[in-house]
């Protein structure tokens, strides 16, 4: 991709942000932070919870994008004003990944609140959240910017807002923003989605944690079942298939890849993370993720560490097919992996694209140099990917 081959179009995007784009239909959507100047980024493999302090005004705002053209159709701006949090010198005023149901647009920018747009980008209405103050348990001085995103479903959109203190996962009417339910939490700061899933003739919300993994009732907020253990300092979206969902966490002393039986009821922890019950089909207590959602493919589940080490697993089993490095280790992977056409995408912070056969065996493909740092996870859409870099947007592959 360094040489331009099958990149269709490059757009420039201002600003710095991690948000993932998505696709509806003909256009592309990508939320961003503006400020003067250019925003100071540390990439790579490192310890430090250092954060950055902005006094300069931020410019929050969501884009649409022609799919076919790299066009941008419209511009809006969400928020004006100087940054409420600071953030991780590795993050960025902008984490969130917007989504859509293909009427309203919902995009959340932290502190400064939840907002809806139609699909012409015109605000439909604003939700003040208070203030999230996303830093780690163990060091509550530092802060390091959140990164929840939103999720719509049945024309509610849900929000995951576990931050240091006053945490809760609520619902909210996406036409007018009214509050359906909200249920408070008791959990260390989260950086996970929540993920809605059917079952049987009722739906829920999962989510991810630490003290406080669980399935909600999507009607109601009341709680179903409760997980707790594992990484300290959660970030991976709860992925579901074979009627199972699967969790991961990997910070502190603990790292597990579990798949539960979406039927769990009531308390499921085990008296040891290593233990299997009723409710947990399989668990393998040191092959999780830190920053990566995993991805099931048919059979397969897929899971990278930051620093690179690809894990297949059998998804009804949780037999380990193989665990092989993607690179010599010299960069840290945050985008999580998608996979079309019989290949998987692992795309690197220094923006090589690792290309992975659908398998049950380690073959890696082909890697891509993007020449840009890339935080975002891939979207995919008739043949394309879209990738967030550092400074744009670039469509590869055959794009309508």
């Amino acid at each position: 991709m360094a040489t331009g081959q099958n990149v269709f179009w490059r757009t420039p995007i201002p600003g710095l942000a991690h948000a993932s784009p998505i696709v509806w239909g003909n256009r592309v959507y990508v939320a961003t932070a503006v400020k003067p100047g250019k925003a100071e980024l540390k990439v790579g493999l490192y310890g430090e919870t250092d954060s950055v302090l902005e006094k300069e005004p931020h410019q929050w705002r969501l884009l649409a994008i022609d799919k076919a053209t790299g066009r941008i159709v419209w511009d809006a701006l969400a928020h004006e004003g100087v940054p409420s949090q600071r953030r991780h010198t590795k993050s960025s005023q902008c984490n969130s990944t917007p989504t859509t149901d293909g009427h309203y647009l919902a995009a959340l920018f932290g502190s400064e609140g939840l907002f809806c747009f139609d699909m012409s980008g015109k605000l439909q209405w604003r939700k003040d959240l208070g203030l999230m103050d996303a830093g780690p348990y163990n060091a509550p001085t530092e802060q390091w910017g959140y990164g929840s995103s939103p999720a719509i479903h049945g024309g509610v959109v849900i929000v995951q807002c576990d931050v240091l203190s006053g945490q809760f996962l609520a619902a909210f009417d996406l036409k007018d923003g009214r509050e359906i339910w909200r249920s408070p939490r008791q959990d260390v700061t989260t950086w996970s989605t929540p993920t809605v899933v059917r079952v049987g003739d009722r739906t829920q919300v999962i989510v991810n944690g630490w003290r406080a993994i669980g399935g909600y009732d999507f009607q109601t907020g009341k709680e179903r079942w409760r997980l707790s253990g594992g990484g300290d300092a959660p970030v991976p979206t709860p992925v579901s298939a074979h009627g199972l969902v699967y969790l991961t966490s990997s910070h502190g002393n603990s790292r597990p890849m579990r798949a539960i039986r979406l039927e769990a009821a009531g308390d499921i922890t085990p008296p040891e993370i290593g233990m299997t019950n009723a409710a947990i089909a399989w668990v393998h207590p040191h092959q999780g993720n830190y920053l990566q959602t995993p991805i099931v493919v048919g059979d397969l589940l897929y899971g990278c560490t930051d620093y690179g080490v690809v894990t297949c697993f059998d998804a009804r089993s949780g037999k380990i097919h193989y665990s092989q490095r993607l690179s010599s280790g010299s960069q840290g992977f945050t985008a999580s992996p998608v996979a079309a056409d019989g290949k998987l995408y692992f795309t690197g912070e220094l923006g090589d694209v690792f290309v992975l056969r659908v398998g049950d065996t380690f073959s890696v493909l082909s890697t891509n140099r993007m020449e840009e740092t890339c935080m975002s996870t891939p979207a995919i859409s008739e043949g394309c990917l879209f990738f967030r870099t550092r400074g744009h947007l670039v469509a590869v592959g055959k794009c309508p």
